[in-house]
């Protein structure tokens, strides 16, 4: 997918899409649509098949935008980078999605039946743990995606869980302030961390869903390749060892801020791991060397050039497919090929 120039709403370009599949097979995409002043929505178009290959979008529209006071600032705002995860438990699409609001990016949760009507849950808040001595909800936080299926809690209970990425970092709003580390953690660099919330509150109430609890940290940079941080991409899929979790690793710097990414020198690049089954928070392998690095013209030129973020993947006949947003100006789509 590109941008099309004659859409306002896509002027700066269309990226980190998520995904939802129809009883009938149907897929659709909802890209993060990026217009001027860096205002995004988040539209939803039905995927073309060519050979039971992605291959386009068609039927275009506006899933959602940032139409609630949190959702953005005096100058800039939006609705970004949703992830979809379909929940068969509890009968519903939950769509993460990150807030730009007046005090930078905060996650925040959206829920379906059908995958074209949404409801805000609102922001995601995190319960006060005093063991990690410090408050979750203080700090910006990307990159939330849900487990597909019911996983053991910390403590054994059944739970829905949700990956995140909290920035120990206060430059959107007071950046002379030194942030307060949770507990134990001495590397500032943004990581994957856990939280989950109880499947019998979530049964009951729905908005139990924004309100996780039991946060423990999974995996932070360990190899060249993600130096700068790492985040979670699509949502983790269920193989025969444990979960498989796709995620971004990053290198480079991002001087300018959030207000600037084409200032950024950056590269971004695709790894794996394996999460335990049992307890989702153990990493039981990752992958010392990249699965998909930007080498085509799509992924090395753009708003942010060599950028690849996976958000989705969505098996289609026999075959998975990822789709990842190409520097930050462009959707794309690879395979995600078993090898023994």
């Amino acid at each position: 997918m590109e941008p099309d120039p004659a859409d306002p709403r896509q002027a700066e370009g269309v990226l980190n899409p998520a995904t939802v599949q129809d009883a009938d097979g149907t897929v659709h995409l909802f890209p993060r649509m990026v217009a001027a002043s860096n205002v995004s929505r988040i539209g939803r178009g039905r995927v073309v098949l060519t050979d039971g290959v992605p291959t386009a979008i068609d039927e275009l529209e506006i899933a959602l935008e940032a139409d609630r006071g949190w959702e953005h600032g005096t100058a800039h705002g939006g609705v970004e980078d949703p992830r979809i995860t379909t929940l068969t438990d509890l009968g519903i699409h939950v769509m993460t999605y990150v807030a730009f609001g007046p005090l930078g990016p905060k996650p925040a949760v959206a829920v379906s039946t059908d995958g074209v009507q949404w409801r805000r849950l609102g922001p995601l808040q995190f319960a006060y743990d005093d063991a990690l001595d410090t408050d979750l909800n203080l700090f910006p936080n990307k990159d939330v995606v849900f487990f597909p299926e019911i996983v053991p809690g910390p403590d054994g209970e059944p739970s829905f869980a949700l990956l995140h990425r909290p920035m120990w970092d206060f430059g959107f709003v007071r950046p002379a302030e030194q942030p307060p580390l949770p507990a134990g953690v001495t590397d500032e660099r943004a990581s994957i961390w856990i939280s989950y919330v109880p499947a019998r509150e979530a049964m009951r109430d729905l908005s139990a869903l924004v309100r996780p609890h039991g946060h423990r940290f999974v995996a932070g940079p360990e190899y060249d390749w993600e130096a700068l941080k790492i985040g979670a991409g699509p949502a983790p899929l269920r193989v025969p060892e444990g979960w498989l979790l796709l995620h971004h690793g990053v290198t480079g710097s991002l001087e300018g801020g959030a207000f600037a990414p084409q200032s950024f020198n950056v590269r971004y690049v695709v790894g794996g791991m394996l999460l335990d089954a049992e307890d989702p928070a153990r990493v039981l392998a990752r992958t010392s060397e990249p699965l998909l690095a930007p080498e085509t013209v799509e992924e090395t030129a753009g708003t942010v050039a060599n950028v690849l973020f996976p958000t989705a993947i969505e098996k289609i006949g026999d075959e998975h497919f990822v789709f990842y947003g190409a520097a930050d100006s462009r959707i794309a789509v690879a395979r995600l090929v078993h090898t023994d």
